[in-house]
């Protein structure tokens, strides 16, 4: 009985548990949004290079 208890106030793993759910849960959001965030990126990036080639 002393076990159970002891699993049961043991919340060590409940945190390693919701860390791997959120690193799924953003995994996934970028392999949908992939190529809406690569769009985003260039665009990004190629008005930061053609505004620092103007200074």
């Amino acid at each position: 009985m002393n076990l159970l208890q002891e699993l049961w106030k043991e919340e060590d793993a409940v945190g390693v548990v919701e860390i791997i759910l959120i690193l799924v849960v953003l995994i996934g959001l970028v392999i949908i949004f992939k190529e809406q965030l690569t769009s985003l990126v260039e665009s990004i990036l190629s008005k930061i290079t053609s505004q620092s080639n103007s200074i």
